[in-house]
């Protein structure tokens, strides 16, 4: 099908012009249309600037998504404030109608909202994630070329000497409380420093400017030939290709012998007012149906493949699952919100 769209007024004054307005009313094609879901746009609302993770997993996903739900996707992106600018425009401007939509990254949002609360809405509450997308690591990394520090015990003595300067993309994030966490733990000094989005980061490391960087690992594993990483916030050891392409890295709980929680660093996913499943519950159930069939779609794993970034990152989780997430994202932030503060 085709992308394009013909404004729904203009449609249903050319049907009435074609068919007779004595014969066909304004009210029946109305309430024939009103009957179908989606008959217009879906408006999509993203967290972030585009040309980014969330930006390449949102068109990897509205390449198959449109197919199902037999319409376009109209994306405006909102970046700033961490994330703040784009959720709070959403819950200002989204109708409870089904048919906008909010996509980001849970981890780094939740986290936010435990530093500070959000502004005009409620969280948890007042929104909903569905349909999440992938599940992807929180990583410490350095350039490849550049770098003298090869290991993250390297890391760690050079931590013990002089603070560390670490690029991070935002504050209150999984992968920037990872190394936050880890610093306290094993007694070296980190300096984070916010540049604004991963690929920002990504050059700061390769320039030599930030001694490493922490972000979601599969930006760094695209590039794996530039960039280093030297472990990873995940529970289980990762292997296959994407561990080699991980330089083999140890996850931080089994070389350390900490107990961290896993943080999952990205963790993209679709939210939805509370009130528009309240309101159309029957919508929203097209929106869960015809979203978890993306995911196993194999023409979804071939688009997403051509972004040359990891297919094993991609995860499917349904409303429970996300909200699972959410909850343990939750409860992790609140135990390390000081640091996120830089309080401590």
């Amino acid at each position: 099908m085709t992308d394009f769209w013909i404004p729904r007024r203009t449609l249903l004054k050319g049907s009435a012009a074609a068919l007779g307005t004595a014969a066909l009313s304004t009210s029946t094609i109305s309430s024939a249309f009103a009957a179908k879901f989606p008959s217009d746009p879906i408006n999509v609302i993203v967290a972030t600037r585009e040309g980014g993770g969330a930006d390449r997993n949102l068109r990897a996903v509205w390449s198959v998504w449109k197919k199902y739900l037999k319409t376009r996707m109209e994306a405006s992106f909102y970046p700033g404030a961490a994330g703040r600018v784009g959720y709070e425009k959403y819950m200002g401007i989204a109708k409870p109608d089904c048919y906008t939509l909010l996509f980001g990254n849970m981890g780094p949002e939740i986290l936010n909202w435990v530093v500070q609360a959000p502004r005009g809405f409620k969280y948890p509450g007042d929104y909903v994630y569905f349909n999440q997308v992938d599940a992807d690591p929180g990583v410490i990394f350095v350039d490849n070329k550049r770098s003298k520090i090869k290991t993250i015990d390297d890391l760690v003595a050079l931590g013990k000497k002089r603070p560390l300067k670490v690029g991070v993309s935002r504050i209150a994030h999984p992968a920037t409380l990872g190394i936050l966490a880890l610093g306290k733990e094993r007694g070296f000094q980190v300096n984070v420093i916010p540049l604004s989005g991963g690929k920002n980061t990504r050059n700061g490391v390769k320039s030599g400017e930030m001694d490493c960087g922490a972000l979601p690992s599969g930006g760094i594993v695209r590039r794996w030939k530039n960039f280093r990483i030297l472990t990873h916030f995940d529970n289980k050891e990762i292997g296959g290709s994407l561990g080699k392409k991980m330089y083999n890295a140890p996850s931080a709980n089994k070389h350390f012998g900490t107990t961290f929680p896993a943080l999952i660093a990205g963790a993209r996913a679709f939210a939805i007012k509370a009130e528009a499943i309240k309101k159309y519950p029957d919508r929203f159930a097209i929106l869960e149906k015809t979203g978890k069939q993306v995911i196993s779609d194999p023409e979804f794993e071939k688009n997403y493949k051509k972004t040359k970034a990891p297919f094993e990152l991609i995860k499917y989780g349904n409303r429970d699952d996300c909200a699972k997430y959410a909850a343990d994202i939750w409860k992790v932030g609140s135990q390390f919100k000081d640091l996120m503060k830089g309080k401590t």
